[in-house]
């Protein structure tokens, strides 16, 4: 007998998947068992001890969110693995990858990464992978975090803002960190932004006021775009797999595309943010609209909609960043803590903007479009292949259900964020996620938000990247 059976709905598969390379809708049932999906067929008449019924609905395959901030241990007040891991639920997330650099210890050898495992392991409704920081000192640890399993090595190249984490990676430390972490079968990801240029721009900005524009004034394309083309040099020359993380405009993703074209091993991250805000709202919405890299011009959102659909974005990750509602209150906008809190909104809404702008361009095949950027792409690029990214017979069941036959208003007292603050409080919306399945087991429901007795829900596990 199966443990669930998921009826009638419409299953997604990505572009590029083994099974339909281009991608396709196909109307299906579902078969789950011992938490992995047995059978695809147009009926299975298999007893299960849970039927759900998708009739009219999206199956679609579970999110992987590499790119989170729930800053614990030792951050939890600005959000938390429990919090944090049932919002992305509730976003239709299955998955996280933890970046290291806001929790107390910050992730940086073999012991924080145990003590980060440990709480995630306690407090998280979903399956989560961690990063492990790089940072000048911390290179002769590099092989406790790979041994540890961390799923990647994140760097900056200007000031994260956390004084524990010695963040500004300068040249001579990035190069010799990369080719440690290719003798370490790791990837690098980097928040590519130049510092001295930031310096620079900041000095002239703060001469014209402390305002959200003279900010944006501060972090121009310039720094991101440097510091991508010093990233991509030093993969090069090292052979290191590099992942750009949050690139926030087209000049950016061109640079990546050209070198990928040359042999270069990178990809390239974007966030929902840039793709569904602008520029002007920051000053019309204030700090919950502030992140670094900034938002960008109307135009440079478009264009980048256009790349996404041309294929030259790799994957798509929240950078989910909260923090206290003080901490996002100043007269001065320069000390308003830059991170926007998505994890939950910004996907469902994603996912309805695209479907309101892709089905021309793209000949109706947004969803496997998307679903290759949120799942399929993510788990190849940390591979994690072999269990996540599809739905497909002998992988994790983890999926949500979608409906798309809704008009809704967004709101932020649905968060479960521990500060229900975000930048989409009256967005309208037409995805719904209606419930998220995690290995065969349900996280998320729509009919029971809040947590309830009667949503068992079952604690993540580590994933480890197959080396």
């Amino acid at each position: 007998m199966l443990d669930l059976l998921v009826r009638g709905g419409t299953v997604v598969s990505p572009v590029d998947s083994p099974e339909a390379p281009a991608g396709r809708l196909l109307r299906v049932d579902l078969g789950v068992a011992e938490g992995r999906v047995v059978r695809i067929a147009l009926e299975i008449r298999e007893e299960a001890a849970e039927v759900i019924d998708a009739e009219g609905a999206i199956v679609f395959p579970g999110i992987l969110d590499a790119h989170v901030h729930f800053n614990e241990p030792g951050r939890e007040d600005w959000e938390g693995l429990a919090t944090g891991s049932a919002a992305l639920a509730a976003g239709g997330g299955t998955a996280f990858f933890d970046m290291p650099l806001n929790s107390l210890p910050p992730v940086l050898d073999g012991a924080s990464f145990a003590e980060k495992r440990a709480c995630a392991e306690r407090l998280s409704v979903l399956d989560f992978a961690l990063w492990g920081g790089l940072v000048p000192g911390n290179l002769d640890r590099l092989p406790e975090l790979a041994e540890a399993g961390a799923i990647g090595l994140k760097a900056f190249l200007c000031d994260s803002g956390v004084p524990e984490f010695q963040a500004i990676v300068d040249v001579p430390t990035l190069r010799e960190g990369m080719r440690r972490a290719a003798d370490l079968g790791l990837l690098v990801a980097v928040h590519a932004e130049d510092e001295s240029t930031i310096r620079k721009a900041t000095e002239a900005a703060r001469k014209r006021g402390d305002d959200p524009r003279s900010w944006l004034a501060s972090r121009p394309i310039e720094a991101e775009v440097r510091a991508i083309d010093r990233a991509l040099e030093l993969a090069d020359e090292t052979g290191c797999a590099l992942h750009v993380v949050h690139v926030s405009s087209p000049e950016g993703l061109a640079r990546i595309v050209e070198a990928r074209e040359e042999g270069v091993d990178v990809t390239a991250e974007t966030c929902p943010h840039y793709l569904l805000l602008n520029a002007d709202d920051v000053p019309r919405l204030g700090a919950v609209a502030k992140c670094a890299p900034p938002l960008r011009d109307d135009e440079r959102r478009r264009e980048l909609w256009s790349r996404l659909f041309a294929g030259e974005i790799d994957t798509l990750g929240s950078d989910h960043s909260p923090a206290p509602p003080e901490m996002k209150s100043s007269a001065d906008f320069f000390s308003v803590w830059g991170g926007i809190s998505g994890c939950q909104h910004a996907f469902p809404l994603l996912l309805s903007e695209a479907l309101e702008i892709g089905t021309s361009s793209t000949g109706g095949m947004v969803l496997p479009r998307l679903a290759a950027l949120l799942s399929a792409n993510v788990a190849r690029r940390f591979h994690l292949e072999e269990s996540k990214g599809r739905l497909a017979e002998g992988l994790d069941a983890d999926f949500s259900i979608l409906r798309i036959d809704r008009d809704e208003t967004l709101q932020n007292a649905d968060l479960l964020y521990r500060h229900r603050q975000g930048p989409y409080e009256g967005r309208r919306c037409r995805v719904t996620p209606v419930r998220t399945v995690r290995r065969g087991r349900t996280v998320f429901a729509r009919s029971e938000i809040a947590a309830t007795p009667s949503i068992d829900r079952p604690r993540g596990q580590l994933l480890r990247p197959r080396v």
